[in-house]
């Protein structure tokens, strides 16, 4: 059983980041939860991180995508690309916010 104390920082990593790609870049919210929470809880380390990474795979793809927009493939790669960032990112805080651990598909975990 996870605390909710846990659960609510595990949602802000998600959460948070989700927010902040629209603003900055969404690495900064999964970082902060990682440097302020994450060496007094496995679980929030774990979603911190997991974050992170995808937070990490999401710039480079969408740099990818604005580079490929000159020969106008990049604008269906930003598309895809947008839907399929809202829904995992939604999927990820609603299992942070029931205590269960989420990997985001398709993402190189550089971070361990």
């Amino acid at each position: 059983m996870v605390p909710s104390e846990d659960r609510n920082w595990a949602v802000g990593a998600h959460l948070g980041s989700f927010a902040a790609a629209y603003v900055a870049l969404g690495l900064i919210a999964p970082l902060i939860v990682l440097l302020a929470r994450g060496g007094q809880s496995p679980f929030v380390r774990r979603q911190a991180i997991e974050s992170l990474n995808f937070q990490i795979n999401a710039l480079v793809i969408i740099a990818i995508g604005w580079l490929l927009a000159i020969v106008l493939i990049g604008f269906a790669i930003l598309a895809v690309y947008g839907v399929f960032y809202v829904i995992v990112v939604v999927m990820a805080t609603i299992k942070a916010s029931r205590g269960e651990d989420f990997r985001y598909p398709l993402t190189i975990r550089l971070i361990r």
